[in-house]
């Protein structure tokens, strides 16, 4: 009897199993669908029309290469700050909404207010700050700093919750200060992953720089947009290759900054 209720609930499982997979695959056939990307007539002209593209912007034209020196540094500026200020507003919140570290009311009150944040998209948060503030690198940084507070509080509360309470107890019996515990207990174990989370968060808001140039925030973004709408697509071209190159040191120097705060935890 056991055994027949066994293979009862293994037979079920594997039949909701099967039935989740199809309804899955139905709903990506639908939204495809939806999205025309089914209909075969959407694509007859796409390959032709890319091939005149692409050979219309080779060879990439850096005459005006000296001159995209501040837009670069504009784009470099509005991720940098707006990294670091989504990081420093999404490190108390991320802790009001981690679980056991605040009151329920309060952590409820606190994932309000990261799901209303991130949910509005980072164009939007551009329109908002470039009415309020003007044109210019200020207002794409606050629009980045908004999304990215609201996107890194989550992933922090998940790290925040995540702690292991072994080795922070064993320092407490021990006698060791709250410094001493933050430093040997907690540090180790969520620094870095916080470093990961914001660096990850660094690369993606440098494309992101980018895409709010289109409402006037400045950078390359503008440039590149410009350039496209004057059927410049030779210099448009160089200047995507110009932001290939940043997104690439970036991410060298990320993964630079990984391996030592590595060591450091470690040592």
């Amino acid at each position: 009897m056991q055994q027949r209720t066994i293979l009862h609930t293994a037979f079920r499982r594997e039949w909701l199993s099967r039935l989740l997979l199809v309804a899955c695959i139905g709903c990506v056939l639908l939204a495809a669908h939806w999205a025309g990307a089914l209909d075969p007539e959407r694509y007859r002209e796409m390959l032709p029309t890319l091939w005149t593209l692409a050979t219309d912007a080779w060879p990439p034209d850096f005459e005006r290469l000296p001159n995209w020196g501040k837009p670069l540094l504009d784009t470099l500026a509005m991720s940098v700050a707006g990294t670091a200020g989504g990081v420093l507003a999404a490190l108390p919140l991320g802790a009001l909404a981690a679980r056991g570290l605040a009151p329920a009311p309060v952590r409820h009150l606190v994932m309000l207010l990261l799901n209303t944040v991130r949910s509005i998209p980072g164009l939007l948060w551009g329109i908002i700050f470039v009415a309020s503030v003007g044109f210019g690198p200020l207002p794409g940084a606050l629009a980045l700093a908004c999304h990215s507070a609201g996107m890194l509080g989550k992933f922090f509360a998940e790290i925040f919750e995540h702690v292991d309470r072994a080795p922070v107890d064993a320092l407490r019996s021990q006698g060791v200060t709250i410094l001493g515990v933050l430093r040997f207990g907690v540090l180790p174990q969520v620094l870095p992953r916080l470093v990961d989370v914001s660096l990850y968060r660094w690369e993606h808001n440098i494309r992101a720089a980018t895409t709010l140039g289109v409402i006037g925030a400045g950078g390359l973004g503008l440039e590149i947009i410009t350039a496209f709408h004057l059927f410049e697509y030779r210099e448009a071209l160089a200047l995507i290759g110009v932001l290939l190159a940043l997104v690439t040191v970036v991410n060298l120097l990320g993964a630079y900054i990984r391996r030592r705060f590595l060591d450091y935890t470690t040592a």
